[in-house]
């Protein structure tokens, strides 16, 4: 089915570039889902196989989850001479270098047949937001990766270990394995492709779709890999609705900042500078937002999750839990 590629608008500043929006069409359901059931209880599917099952707290504070270990990439391996080709093109060329990766990610995921695109608008886009992207999470993920474990909601005095940003879907690499280490000689190089990720609502964590390896490869070198996120696009009319007061508020702001100026205010123009970029980069973040996960209903409901869990995690008992 076709699927379309467009650049997403340039960011406020107008110093990078913003990510790729992809209009897909089709198909209704796919094999990398999200299955729920009771409101609590998901199960992340890849066709056939569980790949991961979680646990909303009855106190609202985060999951519990576990992985199987079930999961395969959508995305077939990227060949060393490639990502060193892609590199040489776009030397110093940041955004260029981020858009063909973008684009090969997209294309690759759209002709996957274990892929987690649907009918509906996405977007790719580079780098995690701000409040994401934690050192201290960065540096603990190589030690802290249990197959069995919790993501914490709003902290709550939860130990910092729960603060998981980014859930591999399998175990991370050791640091000499082979592949890690190949990767790890094109991190120093500066050539390393970036880690896909995707970001699963339900969790409210971000999942890694591609790139197990190449993250490993890019702790162990004591760094942070390049990433692109992969998330459903807000609807227009959301936007809209959500940047009106922004604009409400703005023009208020500008109209008493001019009186302001006319009474002899020397700092007014600088305020009122300040007053319209703050704007633009609220739009802007309106303009990449992430909308909502889809998810399916899990046919059986609670019950089949249960036994699901008694399956595939035999002793895990997230219900004991709050």
């Amino acid at each position: 089915m076709p699927m379309q590629q467009t650049p997403l608008p340039r960011s406020a500043t107008g110093v990078r570039w913003d990510g790729l929006a992809l209009a897909v069409d089709g198909p209704d359901r796919p094999s990398l889902r999200v299955d729920v059931a009771d409101g609590r209880r998901l199960v992340l599917f890849q066709g056939e196989q569980v790949v991961l099952l979680a646990r909303q707290r009855a106190t609202l504070r985060g999951v519990h989850y576990v992985r199987t270990g079930r999961y395969d990439s959508p995305l077939p391996p990227l060949r060393a001479d490639a990502a060193r080709a892609r590199r040489e093109t776009h030397p110093d060329d940041t955004d260029a270098w981020f858009a063909g990766w973008a684009q090969h990610f997209a294309s690759g995921l759209h002709s996957s047949l274990n892929g987690p695109l649907h009918g509906g608008n996405w977007q790719l886009t580079p780098g995690l937001p701000r409040q994401w992207d934690i050192a201290a999470n960065w540096a603990r993920l190589p030690h802290h990766d249990p197959p069995i474990g919790h993501i914490t909601w709003f902290g709550y005095g939860d130990p910092v270990e729960d603060a998981r940003d980014i859930l591999p879907l399998r175990p991370l690499s050791a640091p000499d394995a082979a592949r890690v280490k190949a990767y790890r000689r094109q991190y120093r190089e500066g050539v390393l492709p970036p880690v896909l990720l995707w970001w699963v609502g339900g969790l409210d964590t971000f999942l890694v779709l591609d790139g197990h390896d190449r993250l490993a490869a890019a702790l162990a070198e004591n760094g942070r890999p390049a990433v692109l996120a992969l998330a459903r696009e807000l609807p227009d009319q959301w936007a809209t609705r959500y940047a009106q007061p922004l604009i409400s508020e703005y023009e208020h702001r500008a109209a008493q900042l001019a009186d302001a100026g006319a009474e002899g205010d020397p700092l007014a123009a600088l305020r009122a500078r300040a007053a319209s970029g703050r704007l633009g980069q609220q739009l802007h973040e309106l303009v990449t937002a992430r909308a909502p996960t889809w998810s399916w209903p899990l046919p059986g409901g609670a019950a089949a999750w249960d036994e699901l869990a008694r399956r595939h995690a035999p002793g895990w008992r997230p219900d004991t839990e709050n």
